[in-house]
């Protein structure tokens, strides 16, 4: 299981990549594998705003449908339409298929670094 060092992770299983002020949100490594093969996404339009710790998309795997939390407050700049077409690709790259770009972001405060966020997996992930 991957744990890239230049990510921000959140306990309900997103990361966050900071590109210039803008972020990219994606589910993680550990996310992909408790969920199966993905075979849907459902994401909210650009301009909709996401709040820290509400669901903001869902995903639908073969063994259930879940939900994805925002890890920050902002404003969506950008849906992934790749990840649209392709769900299976969060499964192949986790790390490479981000799901939104927020702009106007806030609320980065209880995000874990890759370090304590490997060490809340190996405990179990459960927040």
């Amino acid at each position: 299981m991957e744990f890239p060092k230049e990510l921000k992770y959140a306990k309900s299983h997103e990361w966050l990549r900071d590109e210039d002020g803008v972020v990219e949100v994606g589910l993680t490594d550990f996310a992909q594998d408790q969920l199966g093969d993905i075979v849907f996404v459902n994401l909210p339009e650009p301009g909709d705003e996401v709040t820290a710790g509400e669901s903001f998309a869902d995903v639908e795997s073969v063994k259930a449908v879940s939900d994805v939390y925002s890890p920050v407050s902002g404003v969506v700049e950008e849906v992934n339409e790749a990840v649209l077409d392709a769900p299976e690709t969060v499964n192949a790259q986790p790390y490479d298929a981000w799901l939104i770009r927020v702009k106007n972001v806030s609320g980065e405060e209880d995000l874990l670094d890759a370090d304590a966020y490997e060490a809340f997996c190996e405990a179990g992930g459960e927040a």
